[in-house]
Parts: C-alpha cells; sequence; structure tokens
C-alpha cells in the first residue's frame, strides 16, 4: 500500500528534463521519508495530518503583505503563473517548492500562511516564512523595515501550537504526539548574507567574520533554533533546505557588469551549506527517534538552463528596483 501511494504522489507526470528531474526527485525523497516513517497510507487523505513551513522569500505566500517593509511583492508582475494570474505575496511568477511539495504529500490547497490565517485551518499547518528580510539572524533585513526572522517564527509556531491543543481539546502531551506527525520545512540563510553580510553598508558582519567564520555563527545558532524545534515544539520529520545560487539572482546578477552570476556570493553559501549537511548528520545521529534531511538547492539548480527554455543568461526574469525586486507592471 505505502509503494501505491509514493506512485501515486509521486510520478503521475510527464517525463522532466533535467532541472526538473533534480527538483522532483528531492521532492520524491522527502515524500518517501514521510511515507516511510508513517504507520499508514490511505489513498487520498495527505501522508501527514500537518506540514509547518519556516523559510523566507522562497517559501512566502503572504506574511509580508501586512508588514511596514520594502520585502513586499504583493504586486504584478509577481503571480502572473499563479493559478488566477494574481500576485499572493510569493515571491515567484507562480507556486513556490513548498506549494508543489504540499501538493505532493496530498494536501489540496497550498499550506496558508499564518499571518491570515485562524480556525480549523490552523490543525493541517501554517507557514511561517517571510519574504526577502526572514534571517537566522534577528537583524537580518532589518534595513527593508519590518521582518520575522526565524526565532520570530518559532514564537509564532508557538502560539499555534496552543491553538491547535485548543482546537482539538487536548493536552500537552497529546497534541505533541499529534505534532511529531508533521512534517516541518525549514529553509533558513539566504537573506544572512543577501539583506547581511553582503550589505556592509547597513551590517558589520564581513567586517567582523571570514566567510568561514560567519557560517560557524550561522550554523551554531540555526543548530540551537532547530533544537528548539524537536525539544520544545516535537518536530520529528524535519526537511533543511539548504542555500540555493544567491550569486544568480536577479538583484546579484544586475549588479553584475553583465556576467551571468557573483561568485563571492555562491561561494559563502556552499561554505554554509558544507556545515547545514554535517549538521543534518549530527542530528541525525543524535537525534534516533527523528529524521532530518538535507535538500540540495544548489544542486537542483545546477543543470544547464537553456535545456529548459532559458536564453538569456546575465540578465534577469525582471527589470528591479533599489532594493532587488520586480519593478511593478
Amino acid at each position: 500500500m505505502r509503494n501505491k501511494c509514493i506512485r501515486n504522489l509521486a510520478f503521475h507526470q510527464k517525463r522532466p528534463t533535467t532541472m526538473h528531474q533534480d527538483t522532483q526527485k528531492w521532492l520524491t525523497v522527502i515524500t518517501v521519508l514521510v511515507v516511510s516513517l508513517s504507520k499508514s497510507c490511505i489513498l487520498g487523505a495527505p501522508q501527514v495530518p500537518c506540514f509547518f513551513i519556516f523559510g523566507d522569500s522562497l517559501a512566502d505566500n503572504g506574511n509580508n503583505n501586512l508588514l511596514g517593509t520594502l520585502a513586499k511583492v504583493n504586486y504584478a508582475p509577481y503571480g502572473i503563473d499563479y493559478p488566477g494570474g494574481v500576485p499572493t505575496g510569493r515571491f515567484s511568477n507562480g507556486k513556490t517548492t513548498v506549494d508543489v511539495l504540499a501538493e505532493f504529500l496530498g494536501f489540496e490547497i497550498p499550506i496558508p500562511p499564518f499571518a491570515t490565517t485562524i480556525g480549523q485551518d490552523t490543525v493541517k499547518g501554517l507557514n511561517y516564512a517571510s519574504d526577502g528580510a526572514a534571517g537566522i539572524r534577528a537583524e537580518t533585513g532589518s534595513n527593508l523595515g519590518g521582518h520575522i526572522s526565524l526565532d520570530h517564527q518559532l514564537q509564532n509556531h508557538q502560539i499555534t501550537i496552543l491553538r491547535i491543543a485548543s482546537i482539538l481539546r487536548t493536552n500537552k502531551q497529546q497534541t505533541l504526539q499529534y505534532l511529531n506527525k508533521c512534517l516541518y520545512s525549514v529553509g533558513m540563510g539566504n537573506n544572512d548574507y543577501i539583506n547581511n553580510y553582503f550589505t556592509p553598508q547597513f551590517f558589520p558582519t564581513s567586517k567582523r567574520y571570514t566567510p568561514e567564520q560567519y557560517a560557524s555563527v550561522l550554523i551554531d545558532q540555526y543548530t540551537r533554533q532547530i533544537l528548539t524545534l524537536y525539544n520544545q515544539y516535537g518536530a520529528r520529520k524535519v526537511v533543511l533546505v539548504g542555500l540555493g545560487l544567491i550569486g544568480c539572482t536577479p538583484n546579484a546578477i544586475s549588479k553584475a557588469n553583465g556576467t551571468a552570476c557573483v561568485d563571492e556570493l555562491n561561494s559563502a553559501a556552499q561554505i554554509f551549506n558544507q556545515k547545514l549537511v554535517s549538521l543534518v548528520n549530527q542530528l541525525n545521529t543524535n537525534l534516533t527517534n527523528a529524521k532530518f534531511i538535507y535538500v540540495n538547492s544548489t544542486g537542483m539548480s545546477s543543470g544547464d538552463p537553456t535545456s529548459v527554455g532559458f536564453k538569456v543568461l546575465n540578465v534577469g526574469c525582471c527589470p528591479v528596483d533599489n532594493v532587488g525586486q520586480c519593478i511593478r507592471s
């Protein structure tokens, strides 16, 4: 039965091209992880009772819309390929990776944002991610205005847990047992470089630390935050998403004097990723009643861009403003 569920979730699609194959591979791995850790599989039902998402602009689906911040994308051309063609607060032309993963897991609708969701929908999971400004470090992104750091997102999750206990009418132990069954996606760190380390006009971190030292400082704090999710909030199935090619964003490309990507940013991100892999291995060794999986975002996006139709590689998908976001269309 489990294998049948996996097939239904993962393989009813046309054969993808190389870069899409890598993305689908990781989504399939995560789905297999969830199903293998579940005691049963019911066709037509989500593979987990709830899905909680912590992250930045790669995952946000509207939490920043109500913030006083420049990191806000509730305007066109964002959302032009999303169902209905309207901007939702996603830092994307269409669905995000966590939207697609939720579909793989069997959820009928995307996991809703924490900022605008109350009531029964809370029980199925929430998205705490914050556009452009969220980081592992509390100050990251503050140059843009209001922001929801990972520590703040964890505080929001604590509020959610109290709401779930009230809705389900469960005590603390019963609530934690429910949360043990959920999937947690955590993807942080991109902005700790883009809107902290590599913005020395606002932050001193690049003067205090070498890239190697800074990655260690970030991982030390990240470790404490992940352990909070495990120890206090019952997380037992955790996806940790590595940093992507941050030197290849439209904002980075716009400052690269015609080159396709900024190697300095990508190199720093890879130092962080190497340490994150070590952290995932350490967590799996020490916390045997949980499962942590590392998602290689760089590997997913390192194929030949021309194979999926990209023809111009040294110009972003849209003209950007002074904070790196698409200019309103």
